[in-house]
């Protein structure tokens, strides 16, 4: 099963259910500290669509696929060729440009920036629990040592 990042998977019975069958559920667990995304009116963006470079072949180098948005009042200027299609080259640099206006505008209270605070908890609380994983590994290594000289004296 695939998860999606900041989601848990709950198994829970379902009602009325035979044979122990579970139904899961996915809730987001920090949808509700993130701030909502800002949306950004389409005339104040201006749309270009360039031609593709990099891998890809031949048809990344003839199609004006990649998608080059500026925002016109602060001057911000986003590319896009993460795919072969316009369409989700499109919506995907709309994404970007959302992202690094709300970086410019709110700093360290934008989403991204929430985003990345939580990823470093958890990066910190990992390897926290691995450090005291190894710890208790050394420790049981050492008393075994102990052991085995007290037995052989």
């Amino acid at each position: 099963m695939l998860r999606r990042p900041l989601e848990t998977i709950l198994s829970t019975p379902s009602l009325g259910t035979r044979c122990g069958f579970f139904h899961t559920g996915t809730i987001r667990q920090y949808a509700a500290q993130l701030p909502p995304r800002i949306v950004i009116k389409e005339d104040e963006i201006e749309e270009s669509f360039l031609k593709g470079s990099g891998p890809g072949g031949q048809k990344i180098n003839k199609t004006s696929s990649a998608v080059q948005l500026k925002h016109l009042p602060t001057g911000m200027v986003v590319k896009s060729q993460a795919t072969r299609s316009r369409s989700q080259n499109r919506s995907i640099a709309r994404r970007l440009l959302a992202d690094k206006l709300e970086d410019a505008e709110k700093g360290p209270e934008s989403r991204t920036a929430l985003k990345d605070e939580i990823k470093r908890k958890k990066k910190a609380s990992k390897s926290k629990k691995a450090r005291r994983k190894h710890k208790t590994s050394e420790d049981n290594k050492e008393d075994e040592k102990a052991d085995g000289q007290h037995e052989n004296t």
